[in-house]
């Protein structure tokens, strides 16, 4: 019925004229019948914030990885990327009795005619949780947890890591949980025990593991930066994450880590 309504259309306004023809017949029913032109607004995918996650389970004491996490002014060492990291601000000693960086200065980029330099504010939990913050940004910390670093003033003329860069926000938070692991007992590696598992304990000690989680928030300042860094983005968080799994082997097998 709706295709029928355009073509009684075109034929009245061909009997209301004088003298109708063939031809203005025919243009006035392609008239009617054309789909009219709509102009289509496509939002941009990248105009938001993004989120990159990555995650690891590593055989060693959560005390020893974060101790690599936490060693900010290193990081330009071993990190893709990462050109220059200076700490310049540390933190009042916390519960365990050590001071922790609270702010750097970061330069990353491919080379020195492509760099950002970045300065970070930095948050310590002891052996839990290491997050960096830039631009509008917040910490995702609790006051209770973070009572031994000075507050974050809310100038950016006061505040270097609100400053204006090509990111308008960043959050990279380092997150470590402890993962108990038991070996399972001999009797369980056959399919037909596998149930033994359940009633029976493996004579040997139990590892300590830790799970290692590592998130990056970030939104650019430009929606065509984000545009144009869509492919490589989702890398960076699995390339940071191994960057650091690699540090951390380093450091175990100095033969001064082992004594």
């Amino acid at each position: 019925m709706q295709t029928l309504r355009p073509i009684s259309s075109a034929l009245r306004q061909c009997s209301s004229r004088a003298p109708p023809t063939p031809l203005s017949c025919r243009a006035a029913y392609l008239a009617s019948t054309r789909p009219q032109q709509q102009r289509a607004f496509i939002s941009n995918p990248f105009a938001g914030a993004q989120t990159l996650t990555a995650t690891r389970t590593l055989h060693y004491p959560a005390k020893l990885i974060y101790s690599i996490i936490s060693d900010v002014g290193s990081y330009s060492t071993f990190l893709p990327y990462c050109q220059e990291s200076v700490v310049t601000k540390t933190s009042q000693p916390a519960l365990d009795g050590k001071t922790y960086p609270e702010e750097a200065k970061l330069v990353v980029g491919l080379n020195n005619d492509m760099s950002e330099t970045f300065t970070s504010r930095i948050y310590c939990v002891p052996e839990t949780v290491v997050e960096a913050v830039s631009g509008n940004a917040e910490t995702l910390l609790g006051p209770d947890e973070i009572k031994h670093h000075n507050p974050r003033s809310s100038s950016a003329e006061e505040e270097p890591s609100r400053k204006d860069t090509v990111l308008s926000q960043l959050i990279t938070r380092w997150t470590l949980r402890p993962y108990p692991y038991k070996p399972p007992p001999g009797s369980a590696t056959h399919s037909d025990n596998a149930h033994n598992n359940r009633d029976k304990t493996s004579d040997l000690p139990s590892e300590e593991r830790t799970e290692v989680r590592l998130n990056i928030e970030f939104q650019f300042a430009n929606p065509v930066y984000a545009a144009l860094s869509s492919a490589a983005a989702p890398k960076v968080a699995e390339k940071m994450i191994d960057a650091f799994v690699k540090q951390l082997e380093s450091v175990v097998e100095r033969p001064a880590a082992r004594n």
